[in-house]
């Protein structure tokens, strides 16, 4: 396994849709990744953690995972590792795209419970 961490891309907590002017809105998928880690704070801390503007082009997924990769949030493992939970490739790197496979796939490595069914 590398050393280097897995990074987690989230949308900012508070962000406008030029679609829905003068509304401010947040993700419903980064904030469930967000509330499960924040009871799993030894899983939080494994992860470097990086907040990304709503408006395209994302430049910092861009670079990790590819142009037709910036759906969000997304977790990006390290170079040359893969996990059962991850749905995605980009620029030769494996990653977890929604909510649901970002749980899983921390299920998988870290032993993060999984949802109740």
């Amino acid at each position: 396994m590398s050393s280097k961490k897995p990074t987690l891309y989230l949308l900012d907590p508070s962000f406008e849709d030029p679609a829905y002017p003068g509304e401010k809105f947040f993700c419903r998928h980064g904030s469930l990744v967000e509330g499960v880690l924040s009871h799993f704070p030894k899983v939080r801390d494994q992860l470097e953690i990086k907040r990304v503007k709503f408006q395209r082009p994302r430049a910092a997924v861009i670079e990790a995972i590819g142009e037709k990769n910036q759906a969000l949030p997304v977790l990006v493992l390290p170079e040359g590792e893969t996990w059962n939970g991850a749905n995605g490739t980009g620029n030769g790197r494996v990653f977890a795209a929604g909510a649901e496979s970002i749980l899983a796939t921390l299920a998988e490595r870290y032993g993060l419970p999984t949802v109740h069914p």
